[in-house]
């Protein structure tokens, strides 16, 4: 019997046009002969609108976003649109006893916990990460405490409020400026894909990154900046994960540029090199470092985890990412095919991982019995 896999993205979220080019390329990758698969766009004001039945490949990504109509179907053309049904988010724990649900959602509404929290009150298999490593993951300030208590390195960062910042703005400036030294990095305390985020090399470029953070997020992390380069190593597993090869991000420019969202997603400028050299001693230190962050946060499924790695090889992890974008320029898949498993059984390997954690769930005990 096929397994019904419920795609999930879109959402309300700053990150919803990176999540439906995510969702095309995994969609466009999965063996629909294995599967029965159904697209939810989750819109951006949070409606969730079914599409119809997988049957064959996608030819663009707007494909995918839907507006609700009486017949559903998939749009011929980029000059029409899609056609879908609104749905209530608990109706899918009605598809089948089959089904499994993908949730390919970047960002708040999505990658923090939220959507995981449902799921798991609807009591359906999902793929990735649960409720606890996926808020823990998303919120950079509570990140890193936990990964301070692994005695795992980080860069020094300080945590702005908005309340605080809006009182105070003149004298947290300047302690930000006592603590850390220039270039500093500021970023919104819960969003991904470089959304945000701003390099201040002065105090009124410090300012203007605070408040440019603000816009999305009323916690911001302000990071030291360290010339270092930029190491992201993909994490698969459950109890017992395992490290890709690594790669290396080099920003366009280099030394003066950083891996911003037009880098990632827009431009193409930015060069991936797959595997990244490094020093033996220190390829093991980070792939250690990596399990450790992925253990701290009780992840399973997926994480991307990025470091820095000065010119002295000291090493910094810089975040975990527990939802890593799957387009065709994306640094996850592109690990695990430099790894020996290629994209589609890679989706399937997370597919039965999700599987596996769910029914681990499933056999514990949830009534008392003395």
């Amino acid at each position: 019997m096929k397994k019904k896999l419920i795609f999930l993205y879109g959402g309300k979220s700053p990150e919803h046009e990176v999540s439906l080019e995510t969702a095309f390329s995994v969609i466009n990758a999965l063996d629909l002969n294995k599967f029965d698969t159904f697209p939810i766009y989750i819109t951006y004001e949070g409606i969730w609108i079914q599409g119809p039945k997988l049957t064959d490949k996608l030819t663009f990504s707007e494909q995918l976003r839907f507006k609700s109509g009486k017949e559903r179907k998939f749009a011929t053309s980029d000059q029409e649109v899609s056609v879908g049904e609104l749905i209530s988010p608990a109706g899918i724990s009605f598809e089948s006893e089959n089904t499994v649900v993908f949730p390919l959602l970047h960002g708040p509404n999505g990658e923090d916990g939220t959507i995981q929290g449902l799921l798991e009150v609807l009591n359906i298999p999902y793929v990735g990460n649960g409720v606890l490593a996926s808020a823990a993951a998303m919120d950079k300030i509570i990140m890193k405490k936990v990964f301070a208590d692994a005695g795992i390195p980080q860069v020094p960062a300080v945590s702005v409020r908005a309340f605080d910042w809006k009182e105070h703005r003149e004298e947290m400036a300047q302690d930000i400026e006592g603590l850390l030294t220039y270039p500093i990095f500021v970023k919104p305390a819960n969003l991904g894909s470089s959304v945000g985020i701003s390099k201040a090399t002065d105090n009124r470029e410090l300012k203007t990154a605070i408040d440019e953070a603000f816009r999305f997020d009323r916690r911001v992390i302000v990071e030291q900046g360290v010339d270092a380069r930029e190491i992201e190593i993909a994490v698969l597993g459950n109890d017992t994960p395992i490290c890709s090869v690594p790669g290396e991000i080099l920003p366009k420019g280099h030394e003066e540029a950083f891996y911003d969202y037009k880098a990632k997603y827009e431009d193409n400028s930015t060069i991936l090199i797959i595997p990244a050299e490094l020093e033996e001693g220190v390829l093991e230190q980070i792939k250690e470092y990596a399990i450790q962050a992925f253990l701290g946060l009780d992840g399973s499924g997926l994480a991307r985890a990025d470091f820095f790695v000065t010119k002295n090889n000291e090493i910094f992890l810089n975040e975990v990412n527990t939802m890593p974008g799957f387009t065709p320029i994306s640094m996850y898949p592109m690990l695990f095919e430099a790894s020996g498993m290629p994209y589609n059984q890679l989706i399937e390997q997370l597919i039965e991982l999700g599987l596996e954690r769910y029914e681990a769930k499933n056999h514990l005990q949830h009534q008392f019995k003395d």
